[in-house]
């Protein structure tokens, strides 16, 4: 029966690096450093004062040979894994239907999965974002935060909800009242409504903060997003204190919100009416950079930007019936407009440079 040899090599053919105490070394004769006319003696003794070799790594994979030179990709091998892994998790919770809608169409699982990790780096790396009295919104109940609105297409509204889902210690999200034109453009309406948002209606307000949630109102509207460069952060009408009366009526406090940093992503210098009229818009945006450059002109600016929550106003002491008295009403809405319209002119003031700042 033939006498198995184990071989110490590295996985290439080379020799090892010597045999171990009582095994025998193998040595190619064809080897240029073996020496020919030396006689194998394969009885020999080893050598007590020789210090024995390092003990080889066990193997415990499948068997085969590692590689003799490390590669430095482990921690890259790692995190792709567990992103394998997580996705894979995900698409079979989505086969499977393991996951929950409410009635206004909010998928938690799809929005923290998938939504949110889209909008993180812009979130992170692109605006770069400071948020500041974030302890103002509540761990839990319901709270309407208003907040100012610019920069000709409403991604202060998305950042803003990256912004609560992050920073809050129970990761609430952020449910939005939308204007229509959300909700009448194909795509656009789905997304909106998986991410938990909701037209922008007295009725919708009230359902939502009665259920506890974290609302969140932008009640210039599209007079705020579309104005001109000119005139930001000045803050436009609030209407006629609609998200005051849902307040009102459901003991919700308010918590005014203020965003720095929005309203240059997309300077306006000027607005193509007609061509809004053709599209059904309600403005047409020219901007140092779009439409002349086209698609790269859409890239907005990577402004710094700053979202301060200021101290909730409790709106319990008035009373729900103090929803239908029109002065009331006023008085709340003009307080909150001035504490968000105060609030931008201290960070704007404290503001070094619109990209660093």
């Amino acid at each position: 029966m033939a006498k198995v040899i184990p071989l110490h090599g590295d996985g290439y053919g080379r020799r090892g690096r010597g045999a171990q105490q009582g095994e025998e070394e193998f040595v190619d004769p064809h080897h240029p450093s073996a020496d020919a006319d030396a006689p194998m003696d394969l009885a020999a003794e080893p050598d007590e004062s020789a210090e024995p070799d390092a003990p080889e790594q066990e193997d415990k994979g499948s068997g085969n040979f590692a590689l003799p030179i490390p590669i430095p990709l482990g921690g890259v091998r790692h995190k792709l894994a567990g992103q394998v892994a997580e996705t894979a998790a995900f698409l079979r919770r989505r086969v499977t239907g393991d996951y929950e809608v409410d009635e206004f169409g909010y998928d938690e699982h799809l929005n923290d999965g998938v939504l949110l990790p889209i909008l993180r780096p812009l979130y992170e790396k692109w605006f770069r974002i400071d948020v500041s009295g974030i302890e103002n919104l509540p761990d839990r109940g319901a709270a309407l935060v208003v907040a100012n609105h610019a920069g000709v297409i409403p991604i202060d509204g998305l950042m803003t909800s990256v912004a609560v889902h992050d920073h809050t210690p129970n990761h609430r999200p952020m449910r939005m009242l939308a204007a229509d034109l959300v909700f009448e453009t194909p795509v656009i309406s789905m997304l909106a409504r998986k991410a938990g948002h909701t037209l922008a209606c007295n009725p919708d307000a009230e359902r939502l903060l009665r259920n506890g949630e974290l609302t969140a109102v932008f009640p210039e509207g599209f007079k705020g997003i579309g104005k001109p460069y000119a005139d930001r952060y000045k803050l436009q009408r609030f209407g006629r204190g609609g998200f005051v009366s849902a307040a009102l009526r459901t003991g919700a406090p308010i918590v005014p919100c203020s965003i720095v940093g929005s309203e240059e992503i997309y300077p306006k210098v000027a607005d193509f009416k007609l061509l809004a009229r053709l599209l059904g818009l309600p403005y047409f945006p020219i901007t140092p950079l779009f439409p002349i450059l086209g698609p790269l002109g859409a890239i907005p600016l990577p402004t710094k930007w700053h979202i301060v929550f200021g101290e909730p106003i409790d709106t319990r002491e008035y009373g729900s019936a103090s929803a239908e008295d029109p002065m009331v009403v006023f008085d709340l809405t003009d307080q909150v407009r001035e504490t968000i319209q105060q609030t931008l002119y201290r960070v704007l003031a404290n503001r070094r440079n619109i990209f660093l700042g």
